[in-house]
């Protein structure tokens, strides 16, 4: 519309009659009356929606943006990184991850879970190469992870970064003892990358140490998220910025013989959290990212199972934790070797995402060939 249309259409508007424009403040108090009396006193739509209690409309995202929401995220494609050892103990549980990668990858839904690498930092190829999308970088120099193999994950990290070429804007970092339960949308939104909150990663109860690596001028402790690396979907070029600094606070924190006594087994996933706060890097924590069974019992809306924790019971189907069950299934009673085909199920009782977790193994070990074998 040119200048000369516009100013003609708004003379004509300057020019309506004041019994028009009365009309149509009318009509709109009319509207909004009749809305906000339906609203607030039920009798049906909306209103009765509200008072039944069963959700409000204006805090509630409607149907159709969770649904568009849900597209966005499947056009975001991820990467999965894996990073692993050729130890035995590390090629099942390799293996078993990246055949559920495959399978919810190819489900609807699946549409975000790009590319896959298992990051090798044993210097040197092994056995699966020809099964799953492998890199090789280096391990660190002998003796510089003082007997603690995972901190050469983000050692391994730096390197792949440099070296790959990953067509993914994003990552999801991931460890050899997670199982796709259902497909994995992209949780990352821009700029703030996913992760999922570990209940034992509490910064602001070793302030004193965190202090350390995490200097009051940067901000109070709390800046610190309570993650790890895994799981997370981060964008590639954030992570390029984090994964150095996260190799050198992990390696400093290890030297030190305070944090390192306090941290242990977890000292490498402070180390993350610690070097993403000190790029400014917050990341939205989702709960429902995994659970990890046992003490996570239902399966719920979650995407992945952690099988970190050894799973022990009574034939009762009684949690017996920190004592060997009648039936139980622990990773690391198979150090050496795969576990055997078809494990025991366990007996009635037992939590459904145990009884997940072992049925998936066994459908993973029933499809990989050569699964005796160890390779």
């Amino acid at each position: 519309m040119d200048a000369a249309v516009r100013k003609a259409a708004g003379a004509g508007i300057a020019r309506a009659p004041a019994l028009v424009l009365a009309l149509v403040a009318a009509g709109a108090f009319l509207i909004s009356y009749n809305f906000f009396t339906m609203l607030f006193h039920g009798g049906g739509g909306i209103g009765a929606a509200v008072t039944a209690g069963t959700r409000d409309p204006v805090v509630a995202m409607p149907a159709w943006m969770r649904a568009a929401a849900d597209t966005e995220a499947r056009r975001r494609p991820f990467h999965v990184a894996l990073t692993a050892t050729d130890a035995p103990y590390s090629r099942w549980q390799c293996r078993v991850m990246y055949f559920w990668y495959k399978r919810m990858q190819a489900r609807p839904g699946g549409e975000a879970m790009g590319g896959f690498t298992r990051v090798l930092h044993s210097g040197k190829p092994d056995g699966l190469m020809d099964e799953i999308p492998t890199f090789v970088v280096d391990p660190l120099p002998a003796g510089k992870d003082h007997g603690y193999v995972v901190l050469n994950r983000p050692w391994a990290f730096v390197q792949w970064l440099q070296k790959a070429k990953i067509e993914e804007e994003y990552i999801l970092m991931a460890e050899p003892d997670h199982i796709f339960v259902k497909p994995l949308p992209n949780l990352a939104h821009d700029d703030d990358p996913a992760a999922f909150p570990f209940f034992y990663i509490t910064p602001s109860e070793h302030e004193k140490i965190i202090r350390k690596y995490y200097a009051k001028e940067r901000g109070p402790v709390t800046d610190i998220d309570p993650i790890g690396n895994s799981p997370v979907i981060i964008k590639k070029t954030i992570l390029e910025k984090i994964a150095p600094t996260w190799m050198n606070v992990s390696i400093q924190m290890k030297e030190d013989e305070e944090t390192d006594k306090v941290f242990g087994w977890v000292l490498e996933m402070y180390a993350y959290a610690v070097a993403s706060a000190l790029h400014g890097v917050h990341h939205i924590l989702r709960k429902d990212f995994m659970i990890q069974p046992p003490f996570d019992t239902k399966l719920q809306n979650t995407f992945i199972i952690h099988f970190t924790y050894g799973c022990d019971y009574s034939l009762k189907g009684e949690l017996t934790y920190g004592k060997v069950g009648e039936w139980r299934f622990d990773k690391r009673s198979f150090p050496d070797r795969p576990p055997p085909r078809n494990l025991t199920l366990p007996p009635p009782g037992v939590p459904e995402s145990v009884v997940t977790l072992v049925k998936m193994v066994n459908e993973a070990s029933a499809n990989l060939p050569r699964w005796d074998d160890g390779i």
